[in-house]
């Protein structure tokens, strides 16, 4: 597993606390299909691609994920 500071933070998701908030990162040092890295504060991660995460916010943005904001 990579070393977290080796990875170029992009995002923090909520921030408001000291929890240790879902990150979004991109690892230049990764092969192009795991250089996206989402963290969440359990510790655990999700790595993709960019084309792959261009997707999922093709999803955000059309409203396809609402839903689960009001879960």
């Amino acid at each position: 597993m990579t070393d977290l500071s080796k990875l170029e933070p992009l995002a923090t998701f909520c921030g408001k606390c000291d929890c240790g908030c879902p990150q979004l990162f991109v690892d230049p040092a990764a092969p192009a299909e795991r250089r996206v890295v989402i963290t969440d504060d359990f510790g655990q991660r999700v790595e993709m691609s960019a084309d792959q995460f261009a997707d999922l916010v093709e999803e955000a943005k059309a409203g396809k994920l609402d839903a689960v904001a009001v879960a």
